[in-house]
């Protein structure tokens, strides 16, 4: 492995803000010793460790302790305005930073008003400003009727749009049939915009049997992997027909990897990602009344979990995003436990890096792996080519996280506003001690987070 890296001059150095010492720091040419020089909040100079850069302030990453490049998640529901008692911005960004993540892309539901409009976009940004912890992004929504509003909105900087291809559990957020996926498709490709989709067949979940009681197997019984496989089809064949980008978003079944996979090799410009809750959970160990589990698509057998996996090593799939979809207590149906009831949704937005480490470590899967899902690939995806890697000319986003470290999680005390999540009482393995946004120490006291807009 070469021993270059590419820095500022040396007559430039005295100007440094911050110097951040590591004996190990994931950068793209490796595990490396480094010294990393910050200005202005960008990396300007990566040297070896030892080369004496000099700054304002000098960090040493301490023993056990290794540098990451900030995490990139495209995938959380906030819910601010209008559901903010379900999370919103300040708590959502507080529990981004305390886990690694530096850049979060807010989805267009469950807010009241959804971001299907300009009007809408600039309602959450106003609410979003002066509470973001970490940098924001936001994806419009592609609903019946606003396919004129699709265009403004790419202009106004959302990163894509959302649509579903059945009730999205909100009514002020209807789906789209197939046909008017392809008319969205049909707006945004001439202008390379992307639509991502929440692919369930409807007709498929409408024949299947109804979800109801405290048995996990007859919830999953109530979203038929068949019903995810037709809708992947439906993407697939609008995606291709019209030359549109398409993503396919939490993908649980496995069956329809090789469905990807073909698409992929025939030039379809597809995407795909999946979460922790698909990769480290799975439906044998799920106990009676555990709505805390409850997510569409739903988690599914062990054999799938390893499937997910191998897709993910192959390259078939893309991502690994949190689908952060939290909710009250009392609409996750902690005191009943009925799975036919309880909002669906994982709450994990805190704990994503450690979940996927302690299973990817367990599988013998290395750490910059990991990080190339969450982090460059995420970043790259919806175009934020400054993040995600610790670089010259990077955002200066990083956490200390220290890999062998392990650790059991308390629900409450996460920084979700509700101490709901299917990782309560696990033990995890990785533990992010610090994050630093912009060259700066998050507080969690002083939000210092920007609102970021796609193309600029």
């Amino acid at each position: 492995m070469s021993e270059t890296v590419t820095s500022t001059p040396r007559t430039e150095v005295g100007a440094l803000d911050l110097v951040i010492r590591a004996e190990q720091a994931y950068t793209p040419e490796g595990i490396r010793a480094v010294e990393v020089g910050v200005r202005d909040g960008k990396i300007v100079a990566i040297e070896e460790l030892g080369f004496g850069l000099s700054g304002v302030s000098v960090v040493d990453v301490p023993a056990g302790q290794v540098l990451l490049p900030g995490l990139v998640d495209t995938h959380v529901h906030v819910n601010e305005p209008g559901r903010t008692e379900w999370e919103g911005f300040a708590s959502a960004t507080k529990a981004a930073a305390a886990g690694g993540v530096t850049t979060i892309i807010d989805m267009p539901l469950n807010s009241i008003p959804p971001t299907v409009t300009v009007d809408a976009l600039n309602i959450k940004r106003d609410v979003a400003r002066d509470k973001a912890f970490v940098d924001v992004g936001f994806w419009g929504g592609a609903i019946p009727g606003n396919r004129g509003d699709l265009r403004p909105l790419l202009d106004e900087g959302v990163f894509g749009f959302k649509c579903f291809l059945l009730h999205s559990g909100v009514d002020e957020f209807p789906s789209l049939t197939a046909d008017e996926m392809q008319e969205a498709m049909e707006e945004l490709e001439p202008v390379d915009g992307l639509l991502i989709v929440h692919a369930e067949d409807a007709h498929i979940i409408d024949s299947a049997p109804e979800a109801h009681g405290q048995h996990y197997a007859d919830f999953l019984a109530s979203r038929p992997r068949d019903a995810e496989d037709r809708a992947i089809a439906d993407v697939i064949e609008r995606a291709e027909r019209t030359g549109a980008r398409a993503h396919i978003l939490h993908l649980s079944n496995a069956d329809s990897i090789q469905r990807v996979r073909e698409a992929k090799a025939r030039g379809v410009r597809l995407t795909v990602e999946t979460c922790p809750h698909y990769l480290t959970l799975v439906a044998e160990e799920v106990p009676d009344g555990a709505t805390a589990f409850k997510c569409c698509p739903p988690i599914r057998e062990e054999s799938n979990r390893d499937a997910l996996w191998a897709g993910l090593l192959d390259g078939t799939i893309d991502l690994i995003v949190s689908d952060h979809s939290p909710a009250t207590a009392e609409l996750k149906g902690v005191e009943h436990g009925d799975f036919g009831i309880a909002w669906g949704g994982v709450a994990s937005l805190q704990l994503g890096l450690p979940l996927v480490w302690s299973e990817a470590k367990r599988r013998g899967v290395p750490l910059e792996q990991v990080l190339t899902w969450m982090g460059s690939n995420t970043a790259d995806f919806v175009g934020l080519s400054e993040k995600g890697r610790i670089a010259v000319g990077n955002d200066a986003d990083f956490s200390f996280f220290a890999p062998e470290e392990s650790f059991v999680v308390h629900a409450q005390e996460l920084r979700h506003k509700n101490p709901v999540t299917p990782y309560d009482g696990r033990e995890l393995t990785g533990r992010v001690h610090r994050t630093l946004l912009g060259g700066a120490d998050v507080d969690f006291e002083t939000p210092t987070g920007r609102l970021l807009r796609a193309n600029s």
